[in-house]
């Protein structure tokens, strides 16, 4: 009634296959990595990144070449440190920014190469930053405006024109050629 040793042997492989599959898959959905691949770093200054969290993406073209790994406050501004995949060059003229996945998505830092000749190397700065876009900020500030008076008029106090199509010049005027 007692199984084999082959029986048993080959059952607890499976069993071992099984444990190992399950760790593999525990840490890949938690994004847990045992190894990193060869990186360096660089830093970028902020005036917001609300919603930006550490090992978030950093994307150049919509491609994930690193992943952000500390934030902090220097001089009042975030310090934002970054983990760039060896082999993928950051020009110095680079211009860092918090993007948005969709709508209300995840947020993370796309990276906008500019024509630079200098490569960053490991612990550089990237000079040029656009902060996040806060959504909340911008329907405050629409509800402000509503909320004060705000009536469509111009600020020349002069009321637009529909003919005219609002602030570009008619076709039909003659100082507009």
């Amino acid at each position: 009634m007692y199984a084999s040793r082959t029986t048993q042997f080959l059952v607890g492989i499976f069993a071992l296959i099984g444990l190992a599959a399950l760790a593999y898959l525990s840490l890949r959905l938690g994004r847990v990595e045992i190894f990193n691949p060869p990186s360096y770093e660089i830093f970028a200054n902020f005036d917001n990144i609300t919603g930006l969290k550490t090992g978030d993406a950093v994307e150049i073209a919509g491609v994930a070449v690193g992943k952000v790994f500390s934030i902090s406050l220097l001089d009042d501004r975030a310090h934002v440190g970054m983990q760039i995949d060896q082999g993928v060059k950051v020009d110095d003229d680079a211009i860092a920014a918090i993007r948005t996945r969709g709508i209300i998505g995840d947020k993370y830092v796309a990276l906008s190469l500019g024509p630079g000749d200098k490569m960053l190397t490991n612990g550089q700065t990237l000079r040029q930053t656009e902060s996040a876009f806060v959504l909340e900020d911008v329907i405050g500030q629409l509800i402000n405006s509503f909320s004060s008076g705000g009536s469509g008029k111009s600020s020349s106090g002069g009321s637009k024109s529909q003919g005219s199509g609002g602030s570009f010049p008619s076709l039909n005027d003659p100082g507009s050629k």
